[in-house]
């Protein structure tokens, strides 16, 4: 029977897994150690009883300032077991939004990654309800209590099964204006997901992930951390920035992403490409050409043995090298937090490797919709997961087809955190949840998204732009890294990009460009020609006036260090505005003369 609770998925899973490796770690010498289930279930026992020296109880929440670690996930399914919330908050996070997020939600204990977290969090303590301070990996600082020292508080471990309807967690909702929104998540809204996703994608205990989205959003904790672990698979922690270097390492069968991820490979592969012989080149198209003859073929029920003889032969010739520099292993993509480009799931997909894409939120635990091995159309993100129902409602829009995504489901949220006003804006009256996200259904039940109402803007001509699917065409040039599209009540589109700085300075060798300084390299006449020329060449999808017209070149990655990116790798639009606003007003006024 499925759990209903985290604190029974975690207790049945060691039971059940007891000898499976569950958390590989990476050594600064390079070796991989791998936690037991077993193991990891003693780890969660004696934290427990740690908490409950602490005094935490059922009700109260336990927070922590991490990025992913195992002690991250022992403090989670610790917390779960006392009847206790789990607060997560990412070490990126700005202090301010820490002070906010633990004060609204009166946490008594906080988890830290380390001391220089802790020293950070220190400046903050006066006025907040912290009583104590647990400090994850190495010494702990004044005020603090370290790991092992915590491990050896209390005696045996309390025994509390949650309720389905008990608050599991709360998670915040890295908003781009005002404070952030603690989602309640109940823990039959969790573990609904989790059931569900067992039920339409059934994984081995072989099966391994390389866990490097944070389990502090939703997406990573349900998808990777929760559901693999009921299922006895394994997980290898890494970074997004040490990914590349981890997966041959790790060997995963899985991969849990989000497109700007899955874009980088594509850009990478590409551009590894464009650097191979004519012939190694024409042979990588003619393997692709193939694979794209086999995805048509399959899409109307049939194929060709000729098509399968060169798929077989590509596919130990190309496409088996490729994911030799993923372990060799990987055989499935799952894609979410955003609409996946058509060209890079074509691409992973003929790797060899399924892409399947999903769509979701916090506030619904998060999945929604995903493709499954049995109903899968690329473009789409599938259809309603069992339990779950969507509708769309065009009144919002007051377009025949494309409306606003309305969810109904177990993994629909217990509400915003002492926000009535708030929950009153995003439920209906029968207990749907609007996202404010656009999309439609098809006649199969495929859903396909279109963009978020809040960023969806009108042209100074009355014509609707959402500008997230222009960025996504625009980031597929090979030159550029990231973008942001603005032209709200203006006469047409423009953008703020961030140039892939190792390729552009390639390309100015080339062409004889001596200057290295990626200031004078912006400015240089030839650069401009060329990215006038990248945008022109993604825009042939784009409708005519939708297409960016002037554009300003930025060195500044965004990232969430500098407050331009959430940290779930979304584009903070304010921010990149309040930022680049003289620029973008300089591209209007330089088009009026």
């Amino acid at each position: 029977m499925a759990a209903t609770d985290l604190a029974t998925l975690q207790r049945e899973a060691c039971d059940r897994y007891g000898d499976n490796p569950l958390f590989g770690t990476r050594a600064e010498d390079g070796t991989w150690t791998w936690l037991t289930y077993r193991e990891f279930g003693s780890m969660v026992d004696r934290a427990r009883s740690g908490l409950a020296h602490l005094g935490i109880a059922k009700g109260d929440r336990v927070a922590t300032i991490s990025d992913n670690r195992v002690e991250w996930a022992v403090g989670a399914y610790a917390s779960y077991g006392l009847g206790a919330a789990w607060v997560p908050m990412y070490e990126k996070q700005h202090p301010s939004e820490w002070h906010y997020i633990l004060s609204d939600c009166g946490a008594r204990v906080v988890f830290v990654g380390d001391d220089k977290v802790r020293m950070r969090l220190q400046e903050l303590r006066d006025d907040l309800p912290i009583e104590h301070v647990v400090v994850m990996e190495g010494p702990a600082g004044e005020g603090a209590i370290g790991f092992e020292e915590f491990f050896s508080l209390g005696g045996p471990p309390p025994d509390l099964v949650p309720g389905p309807d008990d608050l599991a967690g709360l998670i915040y909702t890295s908003g781009t204006t005002g404070n952030p929104k603690g989602v309640m998540l109940s823990h039959g809204n969790i573990t609904s997901n989790v059931n569900a996703l067992n039920e339409v994608f059934p994984l081995e205990e072989s099966d391994r992930s390389a866990s490097f989205l944070p389990w502090a959003h939703s997406f990573g904790q349900t998808v990777e951390l929760h559901t693999l672990f009921s299922q006895g698979a394994s997980t290898g922690l890494t970074s997004a920035k040490t990914l590349l270097r981890d997966l041959p390492e790790i060997r995963p069968t899985i991969l849990v992403s989000v497109p700007a991820v899955f874009n980088r490979i594509y850009d990478a592969l590409l551009k590894r490409m464009a650097d191979e012989s004519g012939v190694t080149r024409a042979i990588f198209n003619a393997a692709l050409a193939n694979e794209n003859r086999r995805r048509e073929l399959r899409e109307q029920g049939k194929t060709t043995r000729w098509v399968e003889m060169k798929h077989d032969l590509f596919d130990k010739l190309v496409f088996s090298k490729v994911r030799d520099g993923f372990g060799g292993r990987l055989k499935y993509a799952f894609s979410g937090g955003a609409a996946i480009s058509g060209e890079v799931a074509r691409l992973i997909d003929s790797l060899g490797i399924l892409v399947y894409e999903g769509y979701g939120l916090t506030e619904t635990s998060p999945v929604v919709t995903a493709n499954t091995r049995d109903a899968r159309k690329l473009g789409s993100v599938g259809r309603p997961l069992p339990g779950v129902r969507v509708d769309i409602d065009t009144d919002a829009t007051g377009d025949p087809t494309v409306g606003e995504i309305i969810v109904h489901g177990p993994n629909v949220m217990m509400g915003y955190f002492g926000l009535p006003e708030e929950n009153a804006k995003v439920f209906t009256d029968d207990g749907g949840f609007r996202t404010g996200d656009l999309g439609y259904l098809d006649d199969e039940g495929f859903l396909f998204i279109r963009g978020r109402i809040k960023e969806q803007y009108k042209l100074e001509n009355g014509k609707y732009v959402v500008p997230s699917p222009i960025e996504e065409q625009l980031t597929l040039s090979g030159f550029i890294s990231q973008a942001m599209v603005y032209g709200e009540q203006r006469p047409f589109n423009v953008a703020v990009i961030v140039p892939d700085a190792e390729a552009l300075r390639k390309w100015a060798d080339a062409e004889g460009i001596t200057t290295h300084d990626m200031g004078e390299l912006l400015e240089h006449p030839k650069v401009r020609e060329l990215f006038e020329e990248e945008i022109r060449k993604a825009s042939t999808n784009i409708k005519g006036y939708e297409r960016v017209k002037r554009f300003v070149l930025v060195s500044e990655e965004f990232t969430p260090e500098n407050g331009l990116l959430t940290p779930s790798l979304k584009v903070k639009r304010r921010s990149v505005l309040a930022t680049y606003g003289d620029d973008i007003e300089r591209l209007y006024e330089d088009a009026m003369h």
